[in-house]
């Protein structure tokens, strides 16, 4: 019979101890995220979903990156802008008619000017119309597992069935960073007057671009309903974070409240090699095998980003089925280990048998009976 055995263990961990404040946002909603480690940092609100504005035209490059890679189009693939994309009012690349944009003026333009009539043009080119775009954006987005998420237009207009939570987006710009960093580079552009022309919103709108701390991307959003939002990453050092925020009452409070956030993120944590490949944090018996036990260990080196101010007090649980039954194949994952830190999500981690354990013949298994029987006697009696 198998017992699950949850224990806490303090091989190379020790207990817990207050390590930093948690971060305190003006933002109505925020997510933050240290891509390099998959750590979540910050999540207010985060599973919301809530008006993104133009934060969600990162989907409608995402769609654009995919027909790239599918060969679908290419950078230099003309299209045709229809009187509706050029009656698109808000951020505009003031596209008319008469202009055939290439598929890298429409991303540069998305980007940097955001133009909704620049997005009209890639939904109708790819769909034939916003409509259909729609549908097919909410039918990727359940694939990508942006459960939160739901498109009504390419553009971020006001919709209410136009949705997305944090989270979501958050995910999405870890996607758009990971999957496509031949196109990645497009989102740190300053300016993009197209085809020479100089209108007012010619520069990127990005705050965080040019106050040199590591910022390369992504996307600003901005309506009554949704406040002012942004999507932002940047890199320091050998670390990228992803970050969204919303709600915020101003530009100037997007852009205090975003780099205070970009700040704490890369000041407050470090990331730090916490075991090694190898180690073993258990010797677990085994059943009906030709060895009966084996070590259960970490099967990689374990890098953690962690509170500075106190990084090196964890709690760590280590969790188990006992007797584990042969075969067992070495790398099999066999545990887990859970490790908390101070006001951060758990941490999850595979554990793996150290080496193969046979199924055993006839002796391996009369030993095992045997054992079963002895303490079947012992119970009885009151032990022997």
């Amino acid at each position: 019979m198998l017992n699950r055995l949850v224990a806490t263990i303090a091989i190379f961990f020790v207990a817990v101890l207050p390590a930093h404040a948690a971060f305190e946002t003006r933002a109505t909603a925020a997510y933050v995220l240290d891509q390099t480690t998959g750590t979540v940092l910050l999540a207010k609100n985060a599973d919301t979903p809530l008006p993104p504005a133009s934060m969600s035209k990162l989907m409608t490059l995402n769609m654009l990156f995919e027909a790239l890679r599918d060969g679908r189009v290419t950078l230099e693939t003309q299209f045709n802008v229809s009187s509706r994309a050029r009656a698109m009012g808000g951020s505009s690349m003031f596209l008319t008619e008469n202009d055939r944009p290439s598929v890298e003026d429409l991303i540069k333009g998305i980007v940097v000017q955001s133009g909704n009539d620049a997005c009209v043009v890639v939904a109708e080119g790819l769909a034939g119309t916003e409509d259909a775009f729609a549908r097919l954006t909410n039918e990727r987005a359940r694939d990508l597992g942006l459960s939160q998420s739901t498109f009504a237009n390419s553009t971020g207009w006001p919709n209410p069935n136009q949705r997305m939570s944090m989270r979501d987006l958050g995910d999405l710009a870890r996607r758009l960073v990971e999957e496509f960093p031949e196109y990645y580079g497009y989102f740190g552009l300053s300016e993009f007057p197209y085809d020479g022309r100089v209108p007012t919103n010619h520069r990127n709108r990005n705050p965080l671009l040019s106050l040199g701390i590591g910022a390369d991307g992504l996307k600003t959003g901005h309506t009554q309903e949704a406040g002012y939002g942004l999507v932002g990453s940047a890199v320091q050092g050998n670390r990228r974070i992803i970050f969204v925020v919303t709600g915020l009452e101003s530009e100037q409070s997007r852009r205090e409240e975003s780099e205070r956030i970009v700040n704490w993120a890369f000041r407050q944590f470090v990331q730090k090699t916490v075991a090694d490949k190898g180690t073993r944090l258990a010797d677990v018996p085994v059943w009906m095998g030709t060895e009966e036990r084996v070590g259960i260990i970490i099967p990689d080196d374990l890098e953690l980003l962690l509170p500075a101010l106190n990084q090196d007090k964890l709690n760590a649980e280590l969790s188990y089925d006992t007797p584990l039954r042969a075969p067992i194949q070495e790398g099999q994952v066999v545990g887990t280990l859970t490790i908390s830190p101070q006001d951060m999500q758990p941490v999850e981690v595979p554990l793996v048998a150290e080496r193969e354990i046979a199924r055993g013949g006839f002796v391996p298994r009369l030993r095992t009976a045997a054992g079963v029987l002895i303490g079947k006697v012992a119970g009885e009696f009151g032990g022997l």
